[in-house]
C-alpha cells in the first residue's frame, strides 16, 4: 500500500531496478553511487599479487577467493579485511595467500594501486571497491552478476566468471594471466562514477521531480 504512494524510486544499479520493477511494479530511475576516484589515483607499474578486500562475511565468498588460490601456488594473493568469518578463512590460507587483517585506508589504497588484479566474489547491488580497483588503473576479476556487470568491462577493465565457485574463479584467473589490460583506459572507465557526476545528476533528478510535484499540485 505504501509503495503505491512514493513519488519516485531511485536505484544505485539497474540491477536494484529490476528489483524494484518486479516487487512494486514502479520504473526507478537509475543513479550509481559517489566514488572518490580522485583518493584512488593510477599507478600504471603493477607488481605481481592478487588482491581482494571486504568484510568477512558469508556472502562475500572470500572463502571461495582464498580456496582457490590456495590451488594455484604460483600466484599471490593479499586479503585485506576482518570479521566473524576471519579464523575460519585463515584455516584456509595457504602460503601462497596472505592475510592483513583490517588496514587504514592508505594501506588498501597501495594495494589496490600496485595489484595486478583485484578479485571480487560477492553478489552486490553495486559495489564501490571494484570501482575504487579500478580508478587505480587495476583491472578486476568478478562474479558476473549484480552490480558489477555495470562498472566492470568485460575484457577492457576486467572479466566476469559465471559461478561462485572455487572452479570457476580459477578458470576466470587463468584466463585473465592471459590477456593484458590498460591501466590509463581502465582509469577512465573508473572516472564516470566520480562524486561530482553524482552530485550534478541528483539535484538534477531532484529538481526534476520537485517540478513535475509542484505543477501537479497546482493543477
Amino acid at each position: 500500500h505504501s509503495s503505491s504512494r512514493v513519488n519516485a524510486y531511485v536505484a544505485n544499479s539497474n540491477y536494484v531496478a529490476r528489483r524494484i520493477k518486479n516487487l512494486y511494479q514502479k520504473e526507478a530511475q537509475v543513479l550509481y553511487p559517489p566514488v572518490d576516484v580522485d583518493y584512488f589515483n593510477l599507478v600504471e607499474k603493477k607488481e605481481n599479487y592478487y588482491v581482494t578486500a571486504s568484510r568477512f562475511v558469508p556472502y562475500k565468498k572470500i572463502d571461495l577467493i582464498v580456496e582457490a588460490f590456495g590451488k594455484m601456488p604460483d600466484k599471490k594473493l593479499v586479503v585485506i579485511g576482518e570479521g566473524p568469518d576471519y579464523e575460519k578463512i585463515k584455516e584456509k590460507a595457504k602460503k601462497n595467500v596472505e592475510l592483513l587483517g583490517y588496514q587504514r585506508d592508505e594501506v588498501l589504497r597501495t594495494h589496490l594501486q600496485n595489484a595486478k588484479g583485484f578479485v571480487f566474489a560477492a553478489l552486490e547491488d553495486f559495489g564501490i571497491l571494484p570501482v575504487e580497483a579500478q580508478a587505480c588503473g587495476t583491472p578486476v576479476i568478478a562474479y558476473g552478476k549484480g552490480g558489477a556487470l555495470e562498472t566492470v568491462l568485460q575484457n577492457r577493465s576486467g572479466l566476469f566468471f559465471p559461478e561462485q565457485t572455487v572452479s570457476s574463479i580459477i578458470e576466470a584467473v587463468q584466463a585473465f594471466e592471459e590477456r593484458e589490460f590498460d591501466p590509463k583506459l581502465i582509469r577512465k572507465h573508473a572516472e564516470n562514477f566520480r562524486e561530482e557526476h553524482f552530485r550534478i545528476k541528483f539535484k538534477a533528478l531532484v529538481d526534476e521531480k520537485y517540478n513535475e510535484f509542484k505543477n501537479q499540485a497546482v493543477r
